[in-house]
């Protein structure tokens, strides 16, 4: 059960939120469609211990985040236009041509076509890499 506080400062948040758009990174002006993808979703969990994770285009794990609400997600990954610089640091880094942050809301998860391709490739990277280690 919420508590009044914790409905408080959820609506604070989602007012504050309200409006801001998705991050681009995009130093070389590409079209929008070239811009690779870093999508931020709702990896599940449970009331108050929710586990949002951040996967790019190409499969690879670009971080992760417990969040008591599925609302503060967007936010503390670094999805929403000036939030988590620090996280943008590392998303240059892997992009520095450029990129797009998404997100996917949980009961969109198992259907989205984009997700489930960098799902894939992150899981030929993690077999790779357990061949690797056990040559």
């Amino acid at each position: 059960m919420t508590t009044a506080a914790e409905n408080l400062y959820k609506a604070q948040h989602l007012h504050e939120m309200e409006g801001k758009k998705w991050a681009v990174y995009n130093p070389k002006n590409k079209e929008r469609i070239d811009l690779p993808i870093i999508y931020g979703f709702n990896n599940g969990g449970s009331s108050g211990f929710y586990s949002a994770v951040l996967l790019a285009e190409d499969g690879t794990e670009l971080g992760g985040h417990a969040c008591s609400h599925e609302c503060y997600m967007e936010n503390d990954l670094g999805i929403l236009e000036g939030s988590r610089e620090d996280r943008h640091e590392g998303f240059r880094k892997h992009y520095p041509d450029g990129y797009q942050m998404a997100f996917i809301i949980k009961d969109n998860v198992n259907n989205h076509k984009g997700l489930d391709a960098a799902y894939q490739k992150n899981q030929i990277k993690d077999k790779r890499k357990e061949e690797a280690k056990n040559l």
